[in-house]
């Protein structure tokens, strides 16, 4: 087993709770998920400093935001690592333990450095982009249904390297066609330029988010027509914040 980066983590212990919180939705409240809400809180306080010293962080319709005990869906354009951030940074500090950013699975959970990352500091739940996708969208679904909980979603699928915002999969419009959750779109802007794919050590760029009006497809029909009407939907509606 590799050896993570602080040696203060690197027990067995939370070697197993990591492995264990890898596919739990809810997580739930054990003697080391406690410590690893702790540094999930106080990682999210450094970030938030840095994002607003830094970026000169900006955020635009936070108001449009479900309330904290409501569940929804955060979706979102995508060109780098710094997106999930910029989100995260929108909630509120209580519910980050609620918030659940989709990761691809392969690359985020593929060894234990990356699954402390992922698991510890932004909370990130898997998602299978060629295998597993069934299993992954019932996960999104059980979650949604439980009150107070979020997801993250980029449905692009992966980052932009040319700052154009790629088509939305039909997966996302497959997860919300009659499910009565309120889908936020959101448009980050900057992060490309602080911090582009393949980049290492952030740039001092403005970061700017701006998030839309909740939407909801309760009343859609599901199916592969709904699913394709509902991802091109939220694409144009990313698309226009990305002109605010």
């Amino acid at each position: 087993m590799s050896r993570l980066p602080w040696p203060t983590f690197a027990s067995p212990d939370l070697a197993a709770t990591l492995a264990a919180w890898r596919c739990e939705c809810p997580r739930r409240t054990r003697r080391a998920d406690a410590l690893v809400r702790r540094v999930r809180g106080f990682s999210a306080s450094v970030i938030r400093t840095w994002f607003r010293v830094y970026h000169r962080f900006q955020i635009v319709g936070q108001e449009h935001l479900p309330g904290h005990d409501d569940s929804f869906v955060m979706i979102a354009n995508h060109a780098s690592h710094l997106d999930v951030l910029c989100l995260l940074s929108a909630l509120p500090r209580e519910s980050l333990h609620r918030a659940y950013p989709l990761a691809a699975e392969d690359y985020f959970f593929a060894n234990l450095p990356r699954l402390a990352a992922a698991t510890i500091f932004v909370n990130a739940i898997p998602f299978g982009r060629q295998s597993h996708v069934r299993s992954s969208m019932d996960r999104c679904r059980r979650l949604l249904r439980e009150r107070g909980n979020k997801l993250i979603i980029f449905p692009e699928g992966t980052r932009s390297t040319d700052g154009r915002v790629a088509p939305f999969r039909p997966g996302i419009g497959s997860l919300l066609a009659g499910l009565d959750v309120p889908a936020v779109p959101c448009a980050i802007v900057g992060a490309r330029r602080a911090l582009p794919k393949g980049g290492i050590i952030p740039r001092p760029r403005k970061l700017r988010l701006i998030i839309g009006s909740p939407r909801s497809y309760a009343r859609v029909e599901p199916g592969r027509d709904a699913s394709h009407a509902i991802a091109h939907e939220l694409q144009h509606a990313v698309e226009d914040l990305l002109c605010v």
